[in-house]
């Protein structure tokens, strides 16, 4: 199976989608001002999208796991399969480091917020702006924000179909197993049926021999091996 076909490649070049674009938005978050609004807002969808990745590396993990346990049957390698447990790995820890420095940045921000709301304070008093540039600058924000929402919904909505994709690459591996065991337990019972078949063939032709004399034996040989071979195209061609 090909890296294109492999259901393991395209659900890994998803994830890594998806942590590009969470180190993308973890970087406008570092930008944003700890009593900011937005970022309050920014800091529960990075938390979001974190679990959701993580959730996506355990599932690949599972898959890992069922192809470790028969390779061959899936055409890779003990080489293949370290590979692809370190880039699980390397995922997790991608995704765990930006958590812990969210959880961080949260954490500190608390108490700078608190400090700048008070700066904020003592400013307007000292400070007195005109009614035409604080609409001007009530406009520019909620402009601002409004992008910024826009954004995120779509964001979340390619999220939500890059779920819907999982959830059918992991639908379709569940059926191909499921497939390839009822194949292997068919062949399994023919081959117990043509082994049961042959045996009892064998034991005939043994009391035959012993009874029949050496032209009658030469002629029963000869019966039971067209006999066989019509048995064998039966079994195997039909």
């Amino acid at each position: 199976m090909s890296k294109a076909q492999d259901p393991f490649y395209i659900v890994k070049e998803e994830i890594q989608e998806s942590i590009d674009k969470l180190q993308s938005s973890f970087h406008q978050w570092e930008r944003i001002r700890p009593d900011n609004e937005q970022r309050v807002r920014l800091t529960k969808e990075l938390f979001t999208n974190c679990e959701s990745i993580e959730w996506k590396v355990d599932e690949l993990d599972k898959a890992i796991s069922v192809a470790a346990r028969d390779p061959s049957l899936y055409g890779i390698d003990e080489v293949e399969l370290e590979n692809r447990r370190i880039w699980t790995s390397s995922a997790r820890t991608q995704v765990g480091n930006l958590k812990k420095a969210v959880v961080a940045g949260k954490e500190n921000g608390n108490s700078a917020s608190a400090m700048h709301r008070e700066l904020m304070r003592l400013q307007d008093r000292s400070n007195m702006y005109t009614v035409e540039d604080n609409d001007e600058f009530i406009s520019s924000e909620s402009d601002r924000q409004m992008l910024l929402i826009r954004q995120q919904d779509e964001e979340l909505d390619e999220l939500s179909a890059s779920v819907e994709r999982i959830g059918g690459v992991g639908l379709t591996i569940h059926e191909e197993l499921l497939a390839q065991e009822n194949i292997i337990d068919d062949l399994g019972n023919e081959m117990d049926s043509t082994t049961n078949r042959l045996d009892f063939v064998q034991k005939k032709v043994a009391m035959v021999m012993k009874k029949a004399s050496a032209t009658g034996q030469c002629m029963m040989i000869s019966f039971l091996l067209g006999l066989f071979i019509i048995l064998f195209i039966l079994v195997f061609f039909t």
